[in-house]
């Protein structure tokens, strides 16, 4: 697990008021909280944290948060931001503990879609089903992302979570038996897809407005 280091400092106002003027000077408030410990107000430099965004590491790992000369290991678990603008409005940090296990999501990966027996064959398509999932492990455990080998996949093969090879120490939080093993991977003929489109689309309902319309020939002028 690589790991990645961002920098924040203290602060003792809050409030609305607080925040605006905070985010005035290209900061971000934030807070930390959890671990033991009372939470913390926190503001981060707004470019910096807006260029770790970026990257999928920043949802999905074990932060190192380096604040005031000290460092403390934290999960990303909420960020709003702003309805328009490139702007992060607010973040929350949890600490976490080495000895305590995580719940997180984690990104899909999948690899050699392209080059499977239905990857290569004329008019199928490879659907990703889920795109990542949630497991639980211990902190030193936790994965970046989790790679899905799509390279034995047939014409009309489905990969199910069940057929996910998870790392050491890390396991899906979805229960998996008989009755429940969603799929995460599909290779279909577009064909398929297309005639299921047309009959949901031939199955629809008809508003009752219309009904009546073609029931009376229309409506007059």
């Amino acid at each position: 697990m690589s790991e990645h280091t961002i920098t924040a400092t203290s602060r003792n106002d809050e409030g609305k008021g607080a925040s605006r003027r905070l985010r005035r000077h290209a900061l971000v408030p934030a807070v930390i909280y959890g671990g033991h410990a009372e939470p913390r107000s926190i503001q981060l430099e707004h470019e910096k944290t807006w260029v770790a965004s970026q990257n999928e590491w920043f949802y999905a790992s074990i932060l190192s948060l380096e604040l005031d000369g000290k460092t403390e290991r934290v999960l990303l678990r909420d960020m709003q931001r702003h309805p328009y603008k490139q702007q992060i409005m607010h973040i929350d940090f949890q600490r976490v503990s080495a000895n305590e296990a995580v719940r997180m999501n984690v990104p899909l990966h999948f690899i050699n879609g392209d080059t499977s027996p239905a990857g290569k064959a004329a008019d199928v398509a490879l659907t990703h089903e889920m795109n990542e999932i949630e497991v639980s492990c211990l902190p030193a455990d936790l994965p970046e992302f989790i790679e899905v080998d799509l390279g034995e996949m047939q014409v009309g093969d489905t990969v199910h979570l069940s057929d996910v090879k998870f790392p050491k120490g890390v396991e899906s939080t979805l229960k998996v038996d008989d009755e429940h093993n969603p799929a995460v991977a599909v290779a279909r003929f577009v064909k398929e897809e297309i005639e299921e489109e047309v009959i949901d689309a031939e199955g629809a309902e008809v508003p009752a407005s219309k009904q009546d319309d073609a029931a009376t020939g229309g409506s007059e002028a």
